[in-house]
Protein backbone atom coordinates (compact mmCIF):
# COMPACT_ATOMS: atom_id res chain seq x y z
CA UNK A 1 0.00 0.00 0.00
CA UNK A 2 1.75 3.25 -0.96
CA UNK A 3 1.63 6.74 0.92
CA UNK A 4 -0.65 7.95 -2.27
CA UNK A 5 -3.29 5.18 -1.12
CA UNK A 6 -4.03 7.11 2.22
CA UNK A 7 -4.79 9.98 0.73
CA UNK A 8 -7.54 8.55 -1.50
CA UNK A 9 -10.77 8.70 -0.22
CA UNK A 10 -14.04 6.60 -0.42
CA UNK A 11 -17.21 6.94 0.34
CA UNK A 12 -17.78 3.25 1.42
CA UNK A 13 -14.33 2.75 3.14
CA UNK A 14 -14.05 1.52 6.75
CA UNK A 15 -11.98 0.18 9.27
CA UNK A 16 -12.53 -4.21 8.43
CA UNK A 17 -14.01 -4.77 11.76
CA UNK A 18 -16.70 -2.79 10.47
CA UNK A 19 -16.99 -3.67 7.70
CA UNK A 20 -16.78 -7.46 7.87
CA UNK A 21 -19.55 -7.27 10.45
CA UNK A 22 -21.54 -5.57 7.98
CA UNK A 23 -20.85 -8.62 5.20
CA UNK A 24 -21.44 -11.85 7.40
CA UNK A 25 -23.62 -10.64 9.68
CA UNK A 26 -25.53 -7.38 8.08
CA UNK A 27 -29.30 -8.00 6.12
CA UNK A 28 -28.71 -10.44 3.16
CA UNK A 29 -25.05 -11.48 4.92
CA UNK A 30 -23.07 -14.63 4.31
CA UNK A 31 -23.66 -16.55 7.44
CA UNK A 32 -27.45 -15.98 6.86
CA UNK A 33 -27.43 -17.76 3.99
CA UNK A 34 -29.43 -20.87 3.61
CA UNK A 35 -26.78 -23.34 3.04
CA UNK A 36 -24.82 -22.12 6.37
CA UNK A 37 -20.99 -22.18 6.82
CA UNK A 38 -20.82 -26.36 6.00
CA UNK A 39 -21.49 -25.01 2.53
CA UNK A 40 -18.15 -23.05 1.79
CA UNK A 41 -15.65 -24.77 4.23
CA UNK A 42 -14.86 -28.29 5.99
CA UNK A 43 -14.03 -27.87 9.76
CA UNK A 44 -13.66 -30.99 12.14
CA UNK A 45 -16.96 -31.50 13.27
CA UNK A 46 -18.20 -32.07 9.23
CA UNK A 47 -14.71 -34.25 8.93
CA UNK A 48 -16.20 -36.99 11.21
CA UNK A 49 -18.50 -37.76 13.75
CA UNK A 50 -15.76 -38.69 16.14
CA UNK A 51 -15.64 -34.85 16.59
CA UNK A 52 -18.75 -34.55 18.27
CA UNK A 53 -18.30 -38.23 20.13
CA UNK A 54 -15.00 -36.82 21.46
CA UNK A 55 -17.18 -33.24 22.75
CA UNK A 56 -19.57 -36.11 24.24
CA UNK A 57 -16.71 -37.49 25.99
CA UNK A 58 -15.38 -34.24 27.18
CA UNK A 59 -18.97 -33.22 28.54
CA UNK A 60 -19.44 -36.32 30.56
CA UNK A 61 -15.76 -35.62 32.34
CA UNK A 62 -17.59 -32.57 32.93
CA UNK A 63 -20.23 -33.89 34.29
CA UNK A 64 -18.24 -36.06 36.50
CA UNK A 65 -16.31 -33.29 38.03
CA UNK A 66 -19.73 -31.41 38.94
CA UNK A 67 -21.48 -34.75 40.59
CA UNK A 68 -23.40 -35.19 37.92
CA UNK A 69 -26.08 -32.22 38.42
CA UNK A 70 -29.59 -32.70 37.40
CA UNK A 71 -29.53 -30.56 34.70
CA UNK A 72 -26.27 -30.37 32.90
CA UNK A 73 -25.89 -27.74 30.13
CA UNK A 74 -24.19 -28.01 26.63
CA UNK A 75 -23.53 -24.94 24.52
CA UNK A 76 -22.94 -24.73 21.05
CA UNK A 77 -21.26 -21.38 20.33
CA UNK A 78 -21.10 -20.56 16.46
CA UNK A 79 -23.32 -23.63 15.98
CA UNK A 80 -23.45 -23.54 12.07
CA UNK A 81 -26.65 -25.35 11.16
CA UNK A 82 -26.51 -27.51 14.63
CA UNK A 83 -24.53 -30.03 13.44
CA UNK A 84 -21.95 -30.44 16.70
CA UNK A 85 -24.85 -30.04 19.26
CA UNK A 86 -27.05 -32.74 17.40
CA UNK A 87 -23.84 -35.63 17.21
CA UNK A 88 -23.08 -34.47 20.60
CA UNK A 89 -26.72 -35.54 22.11
CA UNK A 90 -26.28 -38.67 19.75
CA UNK A 91 -22.98 -39.73 21.28
CA UNK A 92 -24.00 -39.15 25.13
CA UNK A 93 -24.68 -42.08 26.84
CA UNK A 94 -28.44 -42.31 27.58
CA UNK A 95 -28.29 -41.16 31.47
CA UNK A 96 -26.46 -38.21 30.72
CA UNK A 97 -28.46 -37.07 27.52
CA UNK A 98 -31.52 -37.52 29.60
CA UNK A 99 -30.26 -34.47 31.93
CA UNK A 100 -28.16 -32.51 29.03
CA UNK A 101 -30.14 -29.05 28.18
CA UNK A 102 -28.54 -28.70 24.66
CA UNK A 103 -28.62 -25.63 23.28
CA UNK A 104 -26.99 -23.61 19.69
CA UNK A 105 -26.02 -20.12 19.48
CA UNK A 106 -25.95 -18.74 15.96
CA UNK A 107 -26.83 -15.41 13.96
CA UNK A 108 -28.60 -17.23 11.70
CA UNK A 109 -32.17 -18.49 11.70
CA UNK A 110 -32.88 -21.79 13.27
CA UNK A 111 -32.38 -24.55 10.68
CA UNK A 112 -35.34 -26.92 9.49
CA UNK A 113 -35.25 -30.55 10.69
CA UNK A 114 -33.65 -29.73 14.26
CA UNK A 115 -34.60 -31.59 17.17
CA UNK A 116 -37.15 -29.61 19.33
CA UNK A 117 -35.12 -30.61 22.34
CA UNK A 118 -32.17 -28.32 21.24
CA UNK A 119 -33.34 -24.28 21.97
CA UNK A 120 -31.72 -22.16 19.61
CA UNK A 121 -30.38 -19.08 20.43
CA UNK A 122 -29.22 -15.70 19.07
CA UNK A 123 -27.43 -14.51 21.89
CA UNK A 124 -25.17 -15.92 25.03
CA UNK A 125 -27.78 -18.21 27.66
CA UNK A 126 -27.92 -15.72 30.66
CA UNK A 127 -25.89 -18.95 33.07
CA UNK A 128 -24.28 -22.15 32.21
CA UNK A 129 -23.56 -25.48 34.51
CA UNK A 130 -21.43 -27.39 31.89
CA UNK A 131 -19.33 -27.02 28.83
CA UNK A 132 -20.21 -24.22 26.51
CA UNK A 133 -17.73 -25.52 23.10
CA UNK A 134 -17.13 -22.68 20.80
CA UNK A 135 -15.59 -24.26 17.37
CA UNK A 136 -14.68 -22.09 14.97
CA UNK A 137 -16.51 -19.19 16.69
CA UNK A 138 -13.09 -16.34 17.87
CA UNK A 139 -11.85 -16.72 14.03
CA UNK A 140 -15.40 -14.95 12.99
CA UNK A 141 -15.58 -12.29 15.53
CA UNK A 142 -14.97 -9.54 13.38
CA UNK A 143 -11.91 -7.64 13.69
CA UNK A 144 -9.69 -4.57 12.76
CA UNK A 145 -6.36 -4.43 11.14
CA UNK A 146 -3.52 -2.24 11.53
CA UNK A 147 -0.21 -1.91 9.23
CA UNK A 148 2.77 0.04 9.57
CA UNK A 149 3.46 3.01 7.05
CA UNK A 150 5.92 4.48 5.44
CA UNK A 151 6.74 6.31 8.56
CA UNK A 152 6.87 3.26 10.67
CA UNK A 153 3.43 4.09 12.26
CA UNK A 154 1.11 1.56 12.63
CA UNK A 155 -2.36 2.70 10.98
CA UNK A 156 -5.65 1.45 11.06
CA UNK A 157 -6.30 -0.33 7.38
CA UNK A 158 -10.18 0.65 5.82
CA UNK A 159 -11.30 -1.02 3.16
CA UNK A 160 -14.46 -0.44 0.24
CA UNK A 161 -16.96 -2.96 -0.43
CA UNK A 162 -14.77 -3.71 -3.55
CA UNK A 163 -11.90 -4.81 -1.46
CA UNK A 164 -9.79 -1.78 -2.11
CA UNK A 165 -7.80 -0.76 0.64
CA UNK A 166 -6.52 2.40 2.44
CA UNK A 167 -4.48 3.26 5.44
CA UNK A 168 -6.36 5.51 7.92
CA UNK A 169 -5.96 6.79 11.23
CA UNK A 170 -2.84 5.67 13.62
CA UNK A 171 -3.96 2.74 16.13
CA UNK A 172 -4.81 4.15 19.49
CA UNK A 173 -5.76 3.88 22.98
CA UNK A 174 -6.70 -0.07 23.84
CA UNK A 175 -6.06 -0.78 20.30
CA UNK A 176 -2.69 0.16 20.29
CA UNK A 177 -2.16 -0.89 24.27
CA UNK A 178 -3.20 -4.62 22.77
CA UNK A 179 -1.10 -4.57 20.00
CA UNK A 180 1.72 -3.85 22.22
CA UNK A 181 1.19 -6.27 24.56
CA UNK A 182 0.16 -9.31 22.13
CA UNK A 183 1.41 -8.56 18.59
CA UNK A 184 4.30 -5.89 18.53
CA UNK A 185 5.02 -4.37 14.92
CA UNK A 186 8.34 -3.61 14.22
CA UNK A 187 8.74 -0.50 12.21
CA UNK A 188 9.21 -2.10 8.77
CA UNK A 189 6.37 -0.61 6.63
CA UNK A 190 3.98 -3.17 5.22
CA UNK A 191 3.93 -5.03 8.38
CA UNK A 192 0.27 -6.15 9.54
CA UNK A 193 -1.50 -7.12 12.70
CA UNK A 194 -4.80 -8.18 13.52
CA UNK A 195 -6.22 -6.62 16.49
CA UNK A 196 -7.87 -9.37 18.61
CA UNK A 197 -9.13 -7.40 21.47
CA UNK A 198 -12.97 -7.90 20.15
CA UNK A 199 -12.04 -11.56 20.68
CA UNK A 200 -10.86 -11.57 24.23
CA UNK A 201 -14.03 -9.24 24.79
CA UNK A 202 -15.96 -11.77 23.02
CA UNK A 203 -14.68 -14.62 24.82
CA UNK A 204 -14.69 -13.04 28.45
CA UNK A 205 -18.69 -12.70 27.51
CA UNK A 206 -18.45 -16.14 27.00
CA UNK A 207 -16.60 -17.44 29.72
CA UNK A 208 -18.50 -15.28 32.26
CA UNK A 209 -21.72 -16.59 31.30
CA UNK A 210 -20.38 -20.64 33.20
CA UNK A 211 -21.43 -20.25 36.46
CA UNK A 212 -19.98 -23.93 36.74
CA UNK A 213 -18.09 -26.16 34.24
CA UNK A 214 -15.54 -25.39 31.37
CA UNK A 215 -15.71 -23.18 28.49
CA UNK A 216 -13.56 -24.12 25.29
CA UNK A 217 -12.48 -22.91 22.40
CA UNK A 218 -11.52 -24.29 19.38
CA UNK A 219 -9.93 -22.53 16.56
CA UNK A 220 -6.88 -21.49 14.27
CA UNK A 221 -4.39 -19.83 16.32
CA UNK A 222 -1.15 -18.62 16.72
CA UNK A 223 0.96 -17.12 20.12
CA UNK A 224 2.77 -14.23 20.14
CA UNK A 225 5.91 -15.87 19.43
CA UNK A 226 4.96 -16.90 16.23
CA UNK A 227 2.52 -14.32 14.75
CA UNK A 228 2.37 -13.67 10.87
CA UNK A 229 4.19 -10.67 9.73
CA UNK A 230 1.33 -9.91 7.74
CA UNK A 231 -1.76 -11.48 9.58
CA UNK A 232 -3.59 -13.94 8.48
CA UNK A 233 -7.20 -12.21 7.07
CA UNK A 234 -8.32 -14.16 4.01
CA UNK A 235 -11.79 -15.02 2.42
CA UNK A 236 -13.58 -18.49 1.70
CA UNK A 237 -15.95 -19.09 -0.98
CA UNK A 238 -16.98 -22.69 -1.82
CA UNK A 239 -14.22 -24.41 -0.23
CA UNK A 240 -11.64 -22.39 -1.24
CA UNK A 241 -9.67 -19.59 0.11
CA UNK A 242 -10.31 -16.24 -1.58
CA UNK A 243 -9.46 -12.83 -1.56
CA UNK A 244 -11.57 -11.14 1.82
CA UNK A 245 -13.48 -8.55 -0.27
CA UNK A 246 -16.76 -7.04 2.38
CA UNK A 247 -19.21 -7.72 -0.13
CA UNK A 248 -20.90 -10.30 1.76
CA UNK A 249 -20.19 -13.14 -1.53
CA UNK A 250 -17.45 -15.00 0.76
CA UNK A 251 -16.38 -15.71 4.26
CA UNK A 252 -14.36 -13.29 6.22
CA UNK A 253 -11.91 -15.13 8.99
CA UNK A 254 -8.20 -14.53 10.74
CA UNK A 255 -6.52 -16.78 12.49
CA UNK A 256 -6.92 -16.13 16.62
CA UNK A 257 -4.14 -14.93 19.28
CA UNK A 258 -5.77 -17.60 21.81
CA UNK A 259 -3.12 -16.53 23.86
CA UNK A 260 -4.20 -13.03 24.42
CA UNK A 261 -7.48 -14.89 25.81
CA UNK A 262 -5.77 -16.45 28.71
CA UNK A 263 -5.26 -13.08 30.14
CA UNK A 264 -9.31 -13.75 31.43
CA UNK A 265 -7.95 -15.99 34.15
CA UNK A 266 -5.99 -13.33 35.82
CA UNK A 267 -8.61 -10.73 35.10
CA UNK A 268 -11.31 -12.89 36.55
CA UNK A 269 -9.08 -14.90 39.08
CA UNK A 270 -10.29 -17.99 37.58
CA UNK A 271 -8.26 -20.90 37.34
CA UNK A 272 -5.23 -21.14 34.81
CA UNK A 273 -6.70 -21.99 31.24
CA UNK A 274 -5.09 -24.90 29.34
CA UNK A 275 -3.95 -24.26 25.70
CA UNK A 276 -3.13 -26.98 23.70
CA UNK A 277 -3.21 -28.76 20.43
CA UNK A 278 -6.25 -30.27 19.14
CA UNK A 279 -3.73 -33.02 18.08
CA UNK A 280 -2.75 -33.14 22.11
CA UNK A 281 -6.31 -32.91 23.52
CA UNK A 282 -8.48 -35.28 21.50
CA UNK A 283 -5.57 -37.57 22.30
CA UNK A 284 -6.32 -37.07 26.14
CA UNK A 285 -10.20 -38.04 25.19
CA UNK A 286 -8.89 -41.24 23.88
CA UNK A 287 -9.12 -40.55 20.02
CA UNK A 288 -5.76 -42.29 19.03
CA UNK A 289 -6.57 -43.31 15.73
CA UNK A 290 -4.50 -46.49 15.72
CA UNK A 291 -4.89 -48.63 12.84
CA UNK A 292 -6.53 -52.02 13.32
CA UNK A 293 -4.68 -55.46 13.55
CA UNK A 294 -4.77 -57.03 9.58
CA UNK A 295 -5.00 -59.89 11.41
CA UNK A 296 -8.97 -59.16 11.59
CA UNK A 297 -9.20 -57.80 8.18
CA UNK A 298 -9.47 -62.33 7.31
CA UNK A 299 -11.39 -63.12 10.71
CA UNK A 300 -13.57 -60.05 10.82
CA UNK A 301 -13.64 -57.91 7.64
CA UNK A 302 -16.41 -55.84 7.64
CA UNK A 303 -15.11 -54.45 11.10
CA UNK A 304 -11.81 -54.31 10.12
CA UNK A 305 -13.25 -51.87 7.05
CA UNK A 306 -14.81 -49.91 9.62
CA UNK A 307 -11.78 -49.71 12.07
CA UNK A 308 -10.11 -48.65 9.39
CA UNK A 309 -12.31 -45.94 8.04
CA UNK A 310 -12.41 -44.36 12.04
CA UNK A 311 -8.54 -44.75 11.54
CA UNK A 312 -8.29 -42.53 9.09
CA UNK A 313 -10.75 -39.80 10.50
CA UNK A 314 -9.20 -39.95 13.61
CA UNK A 315 -6.03 -39.25 11.79
CA UNK A 316 -7.37 -36.36 9.73
CA UNK A 317 -8.83 -34.40 12.79
CA UNK A 318 -5.16 -34.77 14.69
CA UNK A 319 -2.92 -34.59 11.96
CA UNK A 320 0.03 -32.05 12.32
CA UNK A 321 -0.04 -29.16 9.61
CA UNK A 322 -3.93 -29.84 9.70
CA UNK A 323 -6.30 -29.96 11.62
CA UNK A 324 -4.73 -31.28 14.38
CA UNK A 325 -2.61 -28.32 14.88
CA UNK A 326 -5.98 -26.40 15.44
CA UNK A 327 -5.65 -24.24 19.51
CA UNK A 328 -7.59 -25.34 22.07
CA UNK A 329 -8.18 -23.00 24.94
CA UNK A 330 -9.90 -24.79 27.72
CA UNK A 331 -10.99 -22.67 30.68
CA UNK A 332 -12.63 -24.10 33.85
CA UNK A 333 -14.86 -22.39 36.22
CA UNK A 334 -15.16 -23.88 39.66
CA UNK A 335 -13.73 -27.31 38.78
CA UNK A 336 -10.63 -28.79 37.67
CA UNK A 337 -9.25 -29.22 34.53
CA UNK A 338 -11.34 -32.18 33.22
CA UNK A 339 -9.04 -32.81 30.23
CA UNK A 340 -5.84 -33.02 32.51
Amino acid sequence: MTDEATRETADDARGWRAATEAALYGPGGFYRRPEGPAGHFRTSVHASQLFAEAVAGLLCRVDDALGRPETLDFVDMGAGRGELVTGVLAALPADVAARTRACAVEIAGRPPGLPDRITWLTELPRTVTGLLFANEWLDNVPVDVAEVDSAGVPRLVHVRRDGIELLGERVSGADAEWLARWWPLGAEPGLRAEIGLPRDRAWADAVTCVRQGLAVAVDYAHTVDTRPPFGTLTGFREGRATAPVPDGSCDITAHVALDACTALDTAYGLPEALFCTQRVALRALGLIGARPPLTLASTHPATYVRALASAGEAAELTAPGGLGDFGWLLQPVGIENPLL
